[in-house]
């Protein structure tokens, strides 16, 4: 018969090997809405560290005439849309979110306004899943063109 702490142990030691439940789709696209939208909330902040901690240390924005490669090189060049003292030159929201069924990646997409709210562009953004939970933007490139509002 076994005594009640080796009973105790081994339902421990099942609990420590068992892994833990991968949330749902839809919670993981939650997330990756919200987080999308606390990344624009930068800009409306007017908060360059703010937005730099949403960005991959890898990351590749298609921003200005060529790729920008890391982190570093994404947030310089964005810093330009960031001077203090003035309003924020564009906003975003994402209108849709997808993600894999793996939890590992994700995409958004949505309308980029103009300080008066008309649709200018449209992004599109990848969002790696870190292994602590945390999303992270690791591709971004907006459009524009004839087929927009």
């Amino acid at each position: 018969m076994l005594r009640p702490l080796a009973i105790l142990s081994f339902a421990a030691l099942a609990a420590c090997t068992t892994p833990m439940p991968k949330p749902g789709n839809a919670v993981l696209q939650k997330q990756v809405a919200d987080t999308e939208r606390a990344f624009a909330r930068t800009m409306a902040d007017r908060n360059l560290e703010g937005f730099a901690t949403f960005v991959a240390d890898d990351a590749i924005f298609f921003s200005g005439p060529e790729p920008r490669r890391g982190k570093a090189q994404v947030v310089e060049w964005w810093s330009r849309f960031f001077a203090a003292g003035t309003p924020a030159p564009f906003s975003w929201d994402p209108d849709q979110v997808e993600v894999l069924v793996s939890g590992a990646l994700a995409w958004s997409t949505g309308p980029v306004r103009d300080p008066q709210g008309r649709v200018v562009s449209r992004f599109n953004s990848i969002w790696r899943r870190e292994a602590d939970g945390t999303w992270r933007i690791v591709f971004d490139k907006g459009e524009s063109g004839p087929s927009l509002p």
